[in-house]
C-alpha cells in the first residue's frame, strides 16, 4: 500500500545535497540578457519626466523598455486589469515599476536601473487604513455586508455587551528562492517561460496577452519553487511578461530575478486588517450576537485582494455557532504594495477577529478562555453520522450548514495529552509568586474551509503514461513549492496500479502537457490533481485489465494489482509484463484525467450558499513567558492535535502542521511591516524584518494527528493541510495576551504583531 506511509519528500536528497534545480540554476544559452526594473521613489503622483540617458549607456546595458515600448498589453493583473506592467504615468506606490533595464549581466542591469532621473508632480499618499476609510478609497462602491438574524435587536436584549478593536499588521512571503523567470524565444514567434510561480496557466495566459499571441504559443514550465505562500500566485507575472517581451524585442533568453531588498519592495503582502467588534453573551459566557466591521487595507491595485477580504468574512465564525451575526467588509485601496495572497488567504485575519472576541469574553468573566470556547463550539452530533439524528444542523453566519464538526472531542483529547489543567494552575501559582516574569497559556481551535470560493477553478487535470517496462510518468496541473504534493500524488499513482512508487516519476508541471490549470492554492494541490491523477490512471489500470481478461479467458474483475504483481485468476505476473503484454496488444496506455470539486454552489454577493467542500480542523495549546520589563518573550510548549482526514502521508503532512504553526506565530508576534510617511517600506531585508528562526520554535513542541477519514469523498479520504496549521500560530498570540492578563487588572488589548515593543505596551496597559 502506497497511500498513508510516511515516505520522505521526492527530492530530499536534492535540497539536502544542493543539487535541487531552480529558475537561477536553469543552464541559460550564451547571450542570455538580464533584466531589472528601475522603480519609483515617490508612492502617488505623475510622472513630469523621465531621463534615461545615463541607464541607457551604463556599462553592459543593452536596452531600456518603457511602456511605450510594449507591443501589446501593459498589464499583469491576475484579475481587473488595472495593474500596468509598467506605469503608465501614474505612480501609484514607491517601488512601482517604471523601466526595464536589459543588460548583459544580473549586476549591470541592476546597477542601471538606480540610475534614471524621474521628475514627478507629487501627491500626498494614502498609506494607512484610516486615512483610506476617511478619503472612501477603495475597491467596491461601498462595503460588502452579510447578516445572518436582526443583529441590533440581538445585541440590545443581550444580558452583556463588549466592544473593541483588534489591528493586525501584514506580513512578507519570505519564501527562499525569490521571484524569478527565464523566457526562451522558440521558432515562429512561439515562446517558452520557466517561471516559480505556484499558477502555470495564468503566466501562460499573461504572456500570451503581452505578445499578442495564443496561449497555445505560450509554454510555461515548473520543476519547482523554493517556498511560494501564495506570493507566487500572482506576483511572478511581471517577470515572465518582463521576460518574454525582452526576448520579443531582442531575440535573445532573457531572464530576470528579484533581489531581496528588490522583491520585498515590489512584492504584496498579506493583508493588514482592522477589526471592530461589538459582541453580546450572556453571564454564562455564551455568545448572542456579534457585529464584526473588517477593514483591510488592498494596497494600489486589486489583485486578489476581493476574494481575501471573502475569505476573512467566511471564517469571521472559525469554530463558533454565532446565531446572530452581521459581517462588514470594507476593501481599501491605498499607496503602497498591492496585497495579495498569503497562506490561509484572508481566512486568518477572520479568525484572529473572533478569537479575540472570546478571549475579551473570558476576561470579563474571569473564566477559564479554553472553557468559553469549548462553550461556543459548533454542535457535534455523532448519532447525526448514523442518521439517528433528524434536527437540522447549526449554520454558519454564511448559511451553510456544519454537519462534520469533530472539534469537540477532538479539544477534550488535547487538553488531556497535554495537561492543560494542572499546567494552568502551576501558571497560576507561577505568576502570582514571580514579579518579573509571566507565563501564560492558552487554547486556539481551527475550522478551515477547503476549496476556491471562485467556483471554476475546483477542478484538476492529469496526464499519464505507463511505459512498457511497467515504470510511470505522469504530470498534473498542481505546483511543487516545498510542501510535498509531488510525492503525494505519486503514491495516489503508485497505489492504483498496487507498484511501489519509486516507479512513479512526476516531471515538471507544463502547459503543454496539462492545461488550464487552476493556482496551487487554497490548500487545494493534494484533494484536486490527486484525484485527477487516480482517474487517468484507473482508465489506464482498467484497459490493462481488460486485455488480460480477454487474453486470459477470465472476467476484469478477477484482475486485481497488488504489491508490484498483477493477479490473473490463478496466475500471477509482474506489473511491467501486464504492461508490456497490453502494449503488445496494441492497447493504449496513457489516459488524460480529470476531477472537478462536487456539490459547489456559492452568492458572494448575497454572502450565501456553500463555498467549501468539507472542513478541515485543528486545535493548539501554546505556552510562553514574558519579560515584564522589556516585554521580550519565548514560546515554551506547543501541543497540537490536527486532522489530516486518513493522511496521504503522516510525515508529509506533520511537517506542514510544524511549519505552519511557527509561521502563524511569527505573523503575529516578530514579523513587522514599517511604513514611513512617504510610503517606503522600511522593513524591507532580513535586517529589519524578523522572521522566526530556529531559536524561536517551542522548546517543547508535540504535534500529532487526528486520525479520522474525511467524511467527504476526497482521495483516499485525506484532508488538506497546508493552509490551516497556520491559524494554529493564534494560540501563540493568545498565550502571550493570557501572560499580560496576569500584569494587572485591566484587559490588556494585545494589538498584533505582538512584538516586544507591543508587549510592553500591552503590559502597562493592564496595569492601567
Amino acid at each position: 500500500m502506497s497511500v498513508a506511509k510516511p515516505l520522505p519528500h521526492d527530492a530530499a536528497p536534492l535540497h539536502v545535497t544542493g543539487t535541487a534545480r531552480y529558475i537561477d540554476d536553469i543552464p541559460t544559452p550564451v547571450g542570455t540578457r538580464h533584466l531589472a526594473f528601475g522603480m519609483s521613489d515617490i508612492a502617488r503622483g505623475a510622472i513630469t519626466k523621465m531621463d534615461l540617458k545615463a541607464v541607457k549607456t551604463a556599462p553592459g546595458v543593452i536596452a531600456v523598455l518603457t511602456a511605450d515600448d510594449l507591443p501589446f498589453a501593459n498589464d499583469v493583473s491576475p484579475s481587473v486589469h488595472d495593474e500596468p506592467l509598467l506605469s503608465d504615468g501614474d505612480v501609484h506606490y514607491l517601488g512601482q515599476p517604471l523601466f526595464i533595464v536589459v543588460a548583459d549581466t544580473h549586476l549591470n542591469a541592476r546597477k542601471a536601473a538606480r540610475l534614471g532621473q524621474i521628475s514627478y508632480a507629487e501627491e500626498t499618499p494614502i498609506l494607512s487604513i484610516e486615512e483610506a476609510l476617511a478619503a472612501d478609497s477603495r475597491f467596491e462602491d461601498g462595503p460588502r455586508i452579510w447578516t445572518k438574524g436582526d443583529v441590533d435587536q440581538a445585541l440590545s436584549q443581550a444580558p452583556r455587551q463588549l466592544q473593541g478593536t483588534i489591528h493586525m499588521g501584514g506580513q512578507e512571503h519570505f519564501y527562499l528562492e525569490g521571484q524569478a523567470a527565464l523566457a526562451l524565444p522558440q521558432e515562429g514567434g512561439d515562446m517558452l517561460v520557466h517561471s516559480s510561480t505556484q499558477h502555470p496557466t495564468e503566466i501562460q495566459h499573461k504572456v500570451a496577452d503581452a505578445l499578442g499571441i495564443p496561449m497555445h504559443a505560450v509554454r510555461c514550465e515548473v520543476r519547482r519553487m523554493g517556498g511560494g505562500f501564495g506570493g507566487k500566485e500572482s506576483q511572478g507575472n511581471a517577470l515572465a511578461v518582463a521576460c518574454a517581451v525582452a526576448a520579443r524585442a531582442t531575440g535573445r533568453p532573457c531572464k530576470m530575478r528579484y533581489d531581496r531588498d528588490d522583491d520585498m519592495m515590489i512584492t504584496g503582502k498579506r493583508h493588514d486588517f482592522r477589526i471592530d467588534y461589538t459582541a453580546g453573551f450572556d453571564d454564562s459566557g455564551q455568545l448572542l450576537a456579534v457585529d464584526f466591521t473588517q477593514a483591510t487595507r488592498c494596497g494600489w491595485a486589486q489583485d486578489l485582494s476581493l476574494p481575501v477580504a471573502d475569505r476573512a468574512m467566511l471564517h469571521a465564525d472559525n469554530a463558533y455557532h454565532l446565531p446572530v451575526a452581521r459581517i462588514t467588509s470594507h476593501r481599501l485601496k491605498t499607496n503602497t504594495q498591492s496585497a495579495t495572497a498569503y497562506r490561509g488567504f484572508g481566512g486568518p485575519q477572520g479568525v484572529l477577529g473572533i478569537e479575540r472576541v472570546m478571549d475579551h469574553i473570558a476576561a470579563e468573566l474571569k473564566r477559564d478562555p479554553a472553557k468559553i470556547r469549548q462553550q461556543n463550539y459548533y454542535q457535534q452530533m455523532p448519532q447525526r453520522k448514523m442518521g439517528l439524528d433528524p434536527s437540522p444542523p447549526q449554520t454558519t453566519p454564511y448559511h451553510m450548514p456544519v454537519s462534520d464538526f469533530i472539534l469537540r472531542e477532538m479539544t477534550d483529547a488535547l487538553l488531556e495529552q497535554a495537561d492543560y489543567n494542572n499546567r494552568r494552575t502551576a501558571i497560576t501559582d507561577w505568576n502570582a509568586n514571580q514579579t518579573i516574569l509571566k507565563k501564560g497559556i492558552a487554547l486556539s481551535p481551527v475550522k478551515f474551509g477547503i476549496s476556491f470560493t471562485l467556483s471554476h477553478l475546483n477542478q484538476a487535470g492529469a496526464l499519464v503514461h505507463v511505459y512498457q517496462d511497467g515504470s510511470v510518468h505522469m504530470n498534473h496541473g498542481g505546483t511543487e513549492m516545498g510542501q510535498g504534493l509531488f510525492q503525494k500524488v505519486a503514491q495516489v499513482a503508485a497505489h492504483r496500479f498496487g507498484i511501489d512508487v519509486s516507479h512513479v516519476k512526476i516531471t515538471a508541471t507544463d502547459t503543454g502537457k496539462v492545461p488550464n490549470t487552476s493556482a496551487t492554492a487554497a490548500s487545494s494541490g493534494s484533494d484536486l490533481n490527486g484525484m485527477a491523477v487516480a482517474n487517468a490512471c484507473d482508465i489506464i489500470r482498467d484497459r490493462i485489465a481488460a486485455c488480460l481478461a480477454e487474453l486470459h479467458q477470465t472476467a476484469t474483475e478477477n484482475i486485481q494489482f497488488n504489491d508490484g504483481m498483477v493477479q490473473v485468476g490463478n496466475e500471477q505476473i509482474t506489473f511491467a509484463e501486464a504492461a508490456q503484454t497490453a502494449y503488445l496488444n496494441r492497447v493504449s496506455l496513457s489516459a488524460t484525467g480529470f476531477y472537478k470539486t462536487p456539490g459547489l454552489s456559492w452568492d458572494r454577493i448575497k454572502g450565501e450558499g456553500t463555498p467549501f467542500f468539507y472542513f478541515a480542523q485543528g486545535a493548539a495549546i501554546t505556552e510562553v513567558v514574558i519579560d515584564t520589563l522589556t516585554g521580550e518573550n519565548r514560546i515554551l510548549r506547543t501541543d497540537i492535535l490536527h486532522d489530516a482526514g486518513a493522511s496521504l502521508n503522516p510525515a508529509l503532512d506533520i511537517g506542514q502542521i510544524e511549519g505552519g504553526y511557527v509561521q502563524g506565530a511569527g505573523w503575529l508576534t516578530t514579523e513587522e511591516l514599517v511604513w514611513d510617511d512617504k510610503g517606503r517600506l522600511r522593513t524591507h531585508a532580513p535586517a529589519t524584518y524578523k522572521i522566526p528562526a530556529c531559536s524561536d520554535r517551542p522548546d517543547i513542541f508535540n504535534v500529532a494527528l487526528w486520525d479520522e477519514p474525511n467524511p467527504a469523498q476526497t482521495i483516499y479520504r485525506s484532508k488538506a493541510v497546508g493552509e490551516p496549521p497556520f491559524m494554529l500560530g493564534i494560540s501563540a498570540f493568545m498565550a502571550l495576551s493570557d501572560a499580560v492578563s496576569a500584569c494587572g487588572p485591566n484587559y490588556p488589548d494585545l494589538q498584533a504583531p505582538a512584538t516586544a515593543e507591543e508587549v510592553l505596551n500591552a503590559v502597562q496597559r493592564a496595569r492601567g
